[in-house]
């Protein structure tokens, strides 16, 4: 390493001055001594540092009128810049040597320069230098730092040759300078590549650009600016890269936020109470058939559910599951079997519409009602009136029979006394029982047993023949009766028991069943009805007064026997009395008849 100083050290050379200007001065690397190298001019220590390279700041567009320049011992920004104590001098930092200075009055890229936007950055501000700003006035003062802010005291020696980074502003300083042969943050410099680049060289050698070529100025390497067309060549190219790089990032974005909101829209807190136990549920179901799959929960067709099955859910929402309960009632002696979702007696029977004010429970009203279901008898009051003793009385009772609620009425019942009810039965709402007060006696009747006839045919006789061949007789018996008076007023006697005295005799008849004889010769050409129609009207079972006659012909009964006849004659059918009548006619002629016998000839 030689001991020249180093490049940024030189002053800006003038428009149309070599890079080099002369024989540089010597270098003092005394520890401890801040450096503060010799300038050929007296400006050019005040010279601007090297902008940093990938800085975005644009030079500031000049003022109308360039504002006083920061006196000495100020530094960038106005604050105090260190001062050498050898010399006095105010210290800056060294900018390196950018090339020709731009003409007075160009921008960046050789553009027009905007109206004087004030006093550069003084030496130390921490930027990499653009194109050569207009003339912002006079130059700060020694001393002064970033912005025309007061630059710290001494910190010491600014970082020796080599380093390759600028001091910044207001560091402390790090000590004596590095050894000759370090690089950048004290690393071995790398072997001596050769003479230092001349006048007008660019990076890598190639010729740097033109005096007012508006070309940005490199860092202290010396490389020559990358070219604006290179620039904008890799800008679409960078451009389609960012959209190929946010494009699926935003894609991504976007359905996480989708799906986050569909997931916080579908997330949702419903009240759930089952069989009057409430809780909160966080669900993520549509409708109340999906919430109840969810839970586990079965809803029969005995059970409540309140909203229906297919109602959809909403935040908030109240969803009520009462499971349904058999209950065996017995309700005023009806018995039947109900379903009810009240958890207790008293809820079932408003349920029921059960009136259970004054009635008769078989289990306490509070008393709950499981899901297997209970048997209760339950009887309601009711308003029942007894009429007994000439006076009504109507009471209200919750008795299970009429006899009970006599009882709460006060009516006594004696020996045959009774209700027009049976006293067992139960007393219905507004009925109305009288009471029987009863009295009576016994009675003992002899009574006749009727006979019965026996019937049995015989071929002796002629058909239309019947003869008794026995007699009937009649039985007796002893009968009891009951003789009561109810209420005063006598009601026929009552067969109460009964005692046979004597059996009845059997009467058993003759029937003939012989056929009569067509006719008898020498009788049959007579008026024979003119015959009965004078002895008997025509009747065959008429008798005189005596009864010694009888039949269609007045037979006696002992003519009529002889003829062949049985019994009597007014018993056998009349044509077996005319055969007889011919008979007797063959016999005697009509003598037997003296006054209706001329009747036979006519």
């Amino acid at each position: 390493m030689s001991d020249s100083p180093l490049p940024w050290a030189w002053p800006a050379p003038e428009l149309g001055e070599p890079a080099w200007p002369g024989p540089p001065p010597a270098y003092d690397p005394a520890p401890g001594a801040a450096y503060a190298p010799a300038a050929a001019d007296p400006d050019a220590a005040n010279a601007l540092p090297a902008p940093r390279r990938g800085s975005r700041r644009r030079a500031a567009p000049e003022p109308a009128e360039a504002p006083a320049r920061p006196g000495p011992g100020t530094g960038r920004r106005g604050r105090p810049a260190p001062q050498d104590p050898g010399t006095g001098h105010w210290e800056r930092s060294a900018a390196p040597d950018a090339g020709p200075e731009p003409l007075a009055g160009t921008g960046r890229r050789g553009r027009p320069a905007p109206p004087d936007a004030g006093p550069e950055p003084g030496p130390g501000a921490g930027y990499r230098r653009r194109s050569a700003a207009p003339d912002a006035g006079p130059e700060p003062l020694a001393g002064t730092g970033r912005r025309g802010r007061p630059a710290p005291a001494d910190a010491g020696p600014e970082p020796g040759p080599g380093a390759g980074y600028r001091r910044r502003y207001g560091a402390p300083d790090a000590g004596p300078d590095p050894l000759a042969g370090t690089g950048r943050r004290g690393r071995p410099a790398p072997p001596d590549a050769g003479p230092e680049p001349g006048p007008g060289a660019g990076r890598r050698g190639r010729p740097a650009p033109a005096e007012g070529g508006g070309g940005r100025r490199r860092s202290p390497g010396g490389g020559a600016p990358r070219s604006g067309r290179r620039r904008r060549a890799a800008a679409p190219v960078a451009a389609r890269d960012s959209w190929r790089r946010i494009v699926p990032q935003a894609l991504v974005v976007a359905f996480l936020a989708g799906g986050t909101t569909a997931f916080v829209a579908a997330d949702k807190s419903v009240r759930l109470t089952v069989d009057g136990v409430p809780r909160t549920v966080r669900t993520f179901a549509g409708d109340v058939d999906a919430l109840l799959a969810a839970e586990g929960l079965g809803v029969g067709p005995h059970d409540l559910l309140a909203p229906a099955r297919e109602a959809s859910l909403d935040d908030g929402d109240e969803i009520v599951v009462r499971y349904g309960r058999p209950l065996r009632l017995t309700l005023d002696g009806s018995r039947r079997q109900v379903w009810t979702t009240a958890r207790t007696i008293d809820g079932a029977l408003r349920q029921l519409g059960v009136r259970a004010e004054g009635a008769y429970l078989s289990a306490p009203r509070t008393a709950p009602v499981p899901r297997d279901g209970l048997t209760l008898s339950v009887r309601t009051e009711r308003s029942v009136t007894f009429m007994a003793d000439g006076r009504e009385r109507t009471i209200r009772t919750n008795a299970a029979t009429v006899q009970e609620a006599l009882d709460q009425a006060g009516v006594t019942l004696h020996d045959q006394d009774t209700t027009s009810v049976p006293p067992d039965s139960f007393p219905r709402d507004g009925q109305t029982v009288t009471v029987l007060r009863i009295t009576g006696t016994r009675e003992v009747r002899e009574e006749l047993v009727p006979y019965e006839t026996q019937r049995v045919d015989d071929a002796t006789l002629f058909a239309g023949t019947e003869v008794v061949e026995q007699a009937g007789r009649p039985g007796a018996r002893r009968v009891t009766y009951s003789l009561r008076t109810v209420n005063g007023v006598r009601e026929k006697a009552r067969r109460i028991a009964e005692e046979t005295v004597r059996e009845p005799v059997t009467q058993r008849v003759l029937v003939g069943t012989r056929t009569l004889p067509a006719s008898v010769a020498g009788a049959d050409g007579l008026d024979w009805a003119a015959l009965a129609q004078c002895e008997s009207g025509g009747r065959p079972d008429a008798t005189d007064p005596s009864g010694t006659y009888g039949g269609l012909y007045q037979f006696d009964v002992r003519t009529w026997q002889a003829l062949g006849g049985s019994g009597r004659p007014q018993d056998a059918p009349g044509q077996e009395q005319t055969y007889r009548a011919k008979k007797l006619y063959v016999q005697r002629g009509a003598t037997p008849w003296p006054h209706c016998g001329r009747r036979l000839y006519r």
